[in-house]
């Protein structure tokens, strides 16, 4: 008797009916699949990592050793890519970024465990190779090694990838914006308006200055303006923002007991600093009167938006410019988390200068 699930048959999702138990099922097997796919990934990246590292040491010693100049690696990828036609990887251009990568980070084995970075013996190699970078992709590292001068700026970027997801993509982007020497820097009183280890992120996901050069103004704009190009631009403001902020709204009316309203710019939440994020915008350098309205409308975000399991509120002020000391001078007795950040707007100070030289 022939087996009926042999005979050929259409397939449709009619012929079964889904039950909470089959879709709650589903949703199990599809994640377990997907963090199989992911400890795949990890695994085979590790394995050629390890590889290429080892592969860099030997290039590397063997020119040393005999002597062998540039062409030495053009003809050993000719010979590998004869062995292994189907594989990736030994093209004269990628053996070069294998050598590259190799002494960037090798060159720094001291400072890296120094600074607590994990290191791990590979196979066939006398240096370690740090933990870190078995986590990041190929495709990704060749964009750090090439763009980053420093090892600490590797670190960020390395670290970025990791814990943000980050494609190849949003590194370029990252990197091309100087996020590593913007992260951080803002003016801020996060250090003695929030608990250790929140005060550390705060200040982390605050940049100065930002780029805002994603969109067109005139020579002459109004904040509102401004908040109107943000607003209509958001996607791309976001991702100049960073990871883990989630777009509110804007002019989102505050109304007060007696009746006058406040319309706070923009305000966003963070998902891992788990708290609302008001954005106050200014078209001109810092004034110190700024920090009293933010600070209101960030204690009211405190009252009326901040829920169960939120952390305090904190604000943001984006202004042309500003002095640090008065910043700083403005900051001091303040209680809520603030931060005060510039921003740039390339596109407007370029075609302004294009201008005064075309009236010229």
């Amino acid at each position: 008797m022939a087996d009926k699930n042999n005979i050929p048959q259409f397939v449709n999702s009619d012929s079964f009916m889904a039950d909470k138990n089959y879709v709650k099922w589903l949703s199990d097997l599809k994640k377990r699949f997907r963090m199989s796919q992911l400890k795949a990934a990890v695994t085979v990246n590790t394995e050629m990592l390890k590889f290429y590292w080892s592969l860099g040491e030997d290039i590397c010693e063997k020119q040393k050793q005999y002597k062998w100049g540039a062409n030495f690696m053009k003809r050993l990828s000719l010979d590998l890519r004869a062995e292994f036609p189907q594989a990736e990887g030994f093209s004269w251009s990628n053996l070069y970024k294998i050598r590259k990568w190799y002494l960037f980070y090798s060159s720094q084995i001291e400072f890296l465990y120094q600074a607590g970075t994990k290191l791990q013996k590979v196979d066939n190699a006398t240096a370690p190779m740090p933990d870190l970078l078995q986590f990041v992709p190929w495709r990704h590292q060749t964009v750090i090694v090439s763009k980053c001068d420093t090892i600490n700026a590797a670190l960020f970027y390395l670290n970025k990838i990791v814990e943000d997801n980050m494609t190849r993509t949003e590194l370029e982007h990252a990197v091309k914006a100087k996020l590593y020497e913007h992260t951080g820097k803002a003016l801020n009183n996060f250090d003695v308006t929030l608990p250790q280890p929140q005060n550390a992120l705060a200040a982390e996901i605050i940049k100065d200055p930002y780029k805002l050069d994603f969109f067109s103004l005139p020579s002459k704009f109004s904040e509102m303006d401004l908040e109107n190009k943000l607003a209509t631009n958001i996607t791309r403001f976001l991702l100049e923002l960073g990871k883990g902020f989630a777009y509110v709204g804007r002019q989102m009316e505050l109304d007060t007991p007696s009746g006058k309203s406040y319309f706070p710019d923009m305000i966003f939440y963070h998902t891992r600093l788990k708290c609302y994020v008001v954005i106050e915008l200014k078209v001109v350098d810092f004034m110190p009167e700024f920090i009293g309205k933010l600070n209101f409308y960030v204690s009211a975000a405190d009252e009326l938006l901040r829920g169960e399991g939120d952390n305090p509120s904190i604000g943001i002020l984006l202004c042309k410019d500003k002095d640090s000391s008065v910043v700083e001078w403005s900051l001091r007795g303040i209680t809520t988390p603030l931060g005060v950040a510039s921003y740039q707007l390339q596109e407007v100070y370029e075609r302004t200068l294009l201008e005064m030289k075309q009236q010229g």
